[in-house]
């Protein structure tokens, strides 16, 4: 599932072309997706001019000039694919309809954005954009580690007194929002935290640590454009290359990056996901 970078690439490469611009007809391909879509959402968004595109942990957010917005999330294999509109310095002319294109906005700028998802694991939503942060979906995050109310005094106060691992912790969206299992596994790398340990006995000096080193992860990520393992795309349809920069995740079996470390990453299973790790640089 597209981890907060990937959404935020997919938000950035949207922008441009949506942003300002109307919605001169949207078409809606089926009732649902992983829940029903919201009735008439097709009639609702045709003729709206998007105001703005933000994202909250794993969701874009599209503000409507009808006071709505639009509710995005892609869920396991969902793209939101840009055709017809000069992306860079390249224009994507309009692909031939496919089989899961389920959700089609044609802009008044000639472009074309195109919801594609075979797996159909995603969602969209309208809700009112005054009170969008009470949307069932949101209201219950945490902080965004990108933003100013994911600090040291706050994770260490989420840790305390906790008795699940601090790879579970880090997961946990009401403790912080988008993060994933991908770039939870790097941050613990570099921190040199064992994904097993209890995050209540975890010495507060390297929780707060933890802090900075989730946001340069996730930077250098978007930088990167995300990571692309099975169905991302950014949406001019590139692969994201920040999975070529791994230094534990998928890396089972491998040597250790730690200069002078011997051992190999091995991976273990926590709730029913893999955490790759080093036995050795991380405790």
């Amino acid at each position: 599932m597209p981890e907060l970078p990937e959404v935020e690439t997919v938000r950035r490469g949207l922008a441009p072309t949506m942003e300002g611009a109307v919605i001169a007809q949207a078409d809606v391909n089926r009732p649902d997706l992983r829940w029903p879509f919201p009735a008439g959402m097709a009639e609702r968004l045709s003729g709206q001019q998007v105001l703005g595109l933000r994202r909250r942990s794993k969701y874009i957010l599209a503000d409507l000039a009808s006071g709505e917005t639009l509710l995005i999330h892609l869920g396991m294999s969902g793209r939101m694919l840009v055709s017809g509109d000069p992306l860079g310095q390249f224009v994507h002319e309009h692909p031939m309809p496919e089989k899961h294109d389920h959700v089609v906005l044609h802009m008044d700028n000639g472009a074309r954005i195109t919801f594609n998802d075979p797996r159909r694991f995603g969602a969209m939503d309208l809700m009112e954009t005054a009170t969008a942060d009470q949307h069932k979906l949101l209201a219950v995050l945490g902080p965004e580690p990108l933003g100013n109310a994911f600090n040291e005094d706050h994770l260490i106060a989420a840790f305390d007194g906790k008795n699940t691992p601090v790879k579970s912790a880090l997961l946990d969206q009401r403790i912080v929002a988008g993060l994933g299992n991908i770039y939870v596994c790097e941050a613990l790398y570099r921190a040199g935290i064992s994904p097993t340990r209890k995050a209540g006995r975890i010495a507060p000096r390297r929780v707060g640590a933890l802090v900075p080193i989730i946001r340069d992860v996730l930077a250098e990520a978007i930088e990167a454009g995300g990571s692309s393992l099975r169905d991302f795309r950014q949406a001019d349809g590139e692969l994201g290359y920040f999975q070529h920069r791994f230094d534990v995740y998928g890396r089972e079996g491998e040597p250790c990056r730690t200069p002078g470390c011997s051992r190999d990453v091995v991976r273990i299973v926590q709730s029913g996901r893999s955490s790759f790790y080093c036995r050795s640089c991380q405790s």
